[in-house]
């Protein structure tokens, strides 16, 4: 008797594994797409993975669902793994299983490893590819949304929480992927938006295709939504697998160490000759992060979005660090809308899990035009500030050329808060550049000299010569050092190392009102 029980549970093991069973799984792979279990066992370490409540069942009767036959599992996979021996908590959506729809089971399952994962203090992984909310349960799906989004909240800033795109996923559903940390999409099989296409075309007339409206270009473009972007859902599980190694597991731990075998005191020669002569001239930032951090090996988030500015995490001596630098290439660096967002999220997340914050500074001001100011620059402007003064973390700023106005102070100066301020010689630091300078400073003797165009050419040297140099800036104590290019790498890290014991705390409070 008792093997004929072992018998029945491995058969109905086997079955629940199958999903939606062999032909929905075939049509899975037709459209290029991976199965939910397919792709947990490609993210996690092998033979990892324990998978929760491979039995539950629907408990909808209504439109007959409970005349239709059940399928074990209800459309998701969840469990616990360990990726690289780190313990995460997975869910992955099964598109073989009515779609892969939510129902109020398929959210309760959801839920019960979000709320594991809060006990525990460990990552939450989520592989979305669901046609939405199960129809035929009505507000009990749209209640399981909601306890999701809870959790979501509840998390924030606690554990990880990492969503992966792997299909459609479309109204309510985007919201929980929206409040988690980082979104990965691929070129392939991803898409997200709130209405699709053919709502917008009944509602507007418009025109638009998934890929136009959803697609994973679109969000890691334009809309921002998206951080991380890849070719194929293999690519994107290795992309997660990457990013987890820079993370803690918790906001209460630090950032795992790995040993590095680049030097600390490594000379980056190349440093001394990057700036160009000409102030004018762009140089790309990557550059200088890549020539930096432990092997040249740097994570870049939001690639492809707002990228006059650069964040992403690195190594430097083995610890985790989250860089945050403006790019000349694009814009000349300057900071608009977009890029504020952009990096203030970013600081927040480096902050809410104790990882320090390395500033990378050539910044000319904030973005003119009537266009930024009708949207809100200064609102979302304030975010950065508001990110920087609020971290608590280590916070290490390298002025490397032009600190000018408000943006040099919002981009983590040493009266905003941070820690360490090094500058380079070629840095520039004044409330505004020489020309604009000039054109209020000289204006009278600029138009009354003889030749306006000459005068104004030696004013702005003389400018130039007397305050966009870090000295004026580092008599009055608001740099704490000039420092050899080539050094850079050995100063950040002796400075980190300095910092490592860092402790302050903001003012209690509920939490502070930041300007959204």
């Amino acid at each position: 008797m008792e093997q004929e029980k072992i018998s029945e549970l491995r058969i109905k093991r086997e079955e629940a594994k199958l999903g939606g069973g062999e032909k929905r799984i075939e049509a899975q792979h037709s459209k290029g797409k991976l199965t939910a279990r397919e792709r947990i066992k490609l993210l996690v370490d092998e033979d990892s993975f324990e998978e929760f409540d491979m039995f539950v069942e629907h408990n909808c009767t209504d439109f007959e669902m409970d005349k239709k036959p059940k399928i074990m599992g209800d459309g998701v996979v969840t469990g616990c793994a360990t990726i690289a021996g780190k313990i995460v908590y997975v869910y992955a959506q099964d598109f073989t299983v009515t779609g892969g729809s939510l129902s109020k089971t398929h959210a309760d399952k959801i839920c019960k490893i979000m709320d594991m994962a809060m006990k525990v203090g460990a990552p939450v992984i989520g592989l979305n590819d669901s046609g939405g909310a199960r129809v035929q349960e009505g507000v009990d799906a749209l209640a399981g949304y909601a306890e999701i989004f809870l959790r979501n909240v509840k998390a924030s800033g606690v554990i990880p929480q990492i969503t992966a795109i792997m299909g459609p996923c479309a109204g309510g559903a985007v919201y929980s992927p929206a409040i988690t940390d980082f979104i990965f999409m691929n070129k392939q099989t991803s898409y997200m938006f709130v209405t699709g296409p053919k709502v917008v075309k009944t509602v507007l007339n418009e025109d638009v295709t998934t890929e136009q409206l959803g697609g994973a270009m679109m969000h890691v473009t334009k809309s921002g939504v998206a951080h991380y972007v890849s070719d194929n859902e293999e690519e994107t599980l290795i992309l997660i697998k990457k990013l987890i190694g820079y993370l803690p597991s918790n906001n209460m731990e630090t950032p795992p160490y790995v040993a590095p075998d680049d030097s600390i005191d490594r000379y980056c020669e190349d440093l001394n000759v990057i700036i160009p002569e000409n102030a004018h001239k762009p140089y790309n930032i990557l550059d200088v992060i890549n020539s930096i951090v432990d092997g040249g090996d740097f994570l870049e988030t939001s690639r492809n979005y707002a990228q006059n500015i650069v964040v992403g995490f690195a190594r430097m001596n083995g610890h985790s660090v989250g860089i945050i630098a403006n790019q000349p290439k694009v814009l000349a660096g300057v900071l608009d809308i977009n890029a504020s967002v952009k990096a203030a999220r970013f600081i927040r997340f480096c902050d809410a899990f104790n990882i320090p914050l390395v500033v990378l500074e050539d910044v000319p001001g904030f973005l003119p035009g009537s266009n930024q100011e009708q949207n809100g620059i200064i609102r979302h402007g304030a975010k950065l500030l508001y990110a920087f003064a609020e971290a608590t973390v280590p916070k290490i700023t390298v002025i490397i050329r032009k600190a000018y106005g408000g943006a040099y102070i919002v981009m983590n100066s040493s009266s905003m808060g941070a820690d360490i301020v090094y500058a380079w010689p070629s840095a520039e630091i004044a409330v505004m550049g020489p020309k604009g300078a000039v054109e209020i400073v000289f204006r009278k003797e600029v138009n009354e000299a003889d030749d306006p165009v000459k005068a104004a050419n030696e004013k702005e040297e003389e400018y130039r010569n007397k305050f966009a140099n870090p000295y004026i800036a580092a008599k009055k104590g608001y740099i704490d050092d000039i420092i050899e290019p080539a050094q850079t790498r050995f100063r950040i890290i002796r400075a980190l190392e300095m910092l490592a014991t860092k402790r302050v705390s903001n003012p209690p409070k509920k939490h502070g009102n930041i300007p959204l």
